[in-house]
């Protein structure tokens, strides 16, 4: 029986329904890519929220970044709608399409607006395992047609910035206190990993940047800066973050710090990391941990 990509006429127009997370934004880019690698007359377009929206700027694969309108589903008029999201919202985006195939993982409990249900990862990849999630979002495509293959890295795209000299990009915030290393020890580490670099930290509008006013801080800067500054840095300390998984995106070698989210699922994806992981708390880690991470990291070929 033929897959569903291959019952899709030349030139179909499909959609992509990724609301909510930074980081699943960034991690999501893999399979767009491989659905336009396998599919490349498709015109493929991406519903995301508008804070999420500088994470899909410029990427070739994509025709058209939507906001998540009702209205913007159907005016698109696709063929095929592929929900990478599964909330209350993203099911009715799915529905408003008015899309042919509908697609959804069988496991969201909005299935009833789908036609199309996808298994489980597990079975998609045949490995019973923990998976990562830009595995997970591949394995809809893998599903869909899209021969299986190594997954490649997130591709987050960026005009060259003004400077080239290199950064140390620090991300010392987090979704929730406990998440975050203690402030002290990401200022004392960036301190000594500096080494003739400038240190950039990059924080949100509601982070609290006072304790590192000796560095450079981008704050509450567009995406579009913030992949300029990842894209010049040579090396990221932070914690298990959206800007993690940006820098993941061009090949920054990264040392993470993980508290209770699980790194098997949301360890920085192909490029050279080390994650430390401390789910009683991140306190746990001690700076000469980190220290030592960034050195193996710098020291490896």
């Amino acid at each position: 029986m033929p897959s569903l990509l291959e019952r899709l006429p030349p030139g179909a127009r499909v959609l992509i329904v990724r609301l909510r997370s930074l980081g699943d934004s960034v991690l999501t880019t893999p399979a767009i890519h491989l659905l336009k690698q396998h599919r490349p007359d498709l015109e493929i377009a991406i519903i995301v929220e508008p804070r999420f929206a500088g994470i899909f700027e410029d990427n070739p694969d994509l025709a058209a970044i939507l906001p998540p309108s009702q209205r913007a589903a159907l005016a698109f008029r696709p063929r095929l709608t592929l929900n990478l999201h599964g909330g209350p919202t993203s099911a009715v985006l799915t529905l408003s399409s008015l899309a042919r195939f509908r697609a959804g993982f069988a496991h969201y409990k909005t299935r009833w607006a789908h036609n199309i249900l996808i298994p489980r990862a597990q079975q998609i990849l045949h490995d019973e395992r923990k998976v990562h999630t830009a595995e997970h979002a591949a394995s809809a495509m893998f599903f869909l047609g899209v021969p299986q293959q190594e997954i490649p890295r997130a591709r987050l795209f960026a005009p060259p910035a003004e400077t080239t000299a290199p950064i140390l990009a620090v991300h010392p915030f987090a979704s929730a206190a406990h998440k975050a290393w203690p402030p002290a020890r990401f200022v004392s580490a960036a301190r000594a990993l500096a080494r003739g670099r400038e240190v950039v930290i990059l924080a949100g509008p509601d982070d609290d940047t006072r304790p590192f006013a000796e560095f450079t801080i981008l704050a509450n800067a567009p995406l579009r800066t913030v992949k300029q500054t990842l894209r010049r840095a040579t090396l990221f300390l932070g914690n298990d973050s959206g800007p993690a998984h940006m820098a993941a995106a061009f090949g920054v070698p990264s040392v993470v710090l993980f508290g209770s989210s699980d790194p098997v699922i949301w360890a920085p994806w192909k490029t050279p990391a080390r994650v430390l992981h401390a789910p009683a708390g991140l306190a746990a880690i001690t700076e000469d941990q980190v220290l030592a991470a960034a050195a193996a990291l710098e020291a490896a070929p």
